[in-house]
């Protein structure tokens, strides 16, 4: 079964405010990833799929500042991890939607 999953890497000391060059170099790992589903917000990143995939390109992103000269990264995760039924991202938008 699928899990949500919301994510925020934040490169901490680059010298910089702006961190939209992170930000890219973060989704090119999630376009380059198999078996996932993701979406960028203006906030974090929301991704779908199978516990450990998620987990194992989690780990991928939160190494990107590093590999671009980031000293240190606060990466912050938040995982929805439903078992009784399948969880995807339209599911969870609509079961709100159908209530408004």
């Amino acid at each position: 079964m699928a899990v949500i999953a919301e994510v925020t890497v934040v490169p901490l000391g680059t010298g910089s405010t702006s961190l939209s060059r992170y930000v890219a170099a973060c989704h090119r790992v999630l376009q380059q990833a198999e078996g996932i589903r993701y979406q960028l917000t203006p906030m974090n990143t929301i991704i779908e799929g199978e516990l450990d995939k998620v987990l194992e390109v989690i780990r991928q992103m939160h190494e990107v500042p590093f590999e671009e000269g980031a000293q240190r990264v606060s990466t912050s995760i938040r995982i929805d991890d439903r078992r009784d039924k399948t969880l995807t991202m339209e599911g969870k938008v609509g079961a709100v939607e159908a209530k408004l």
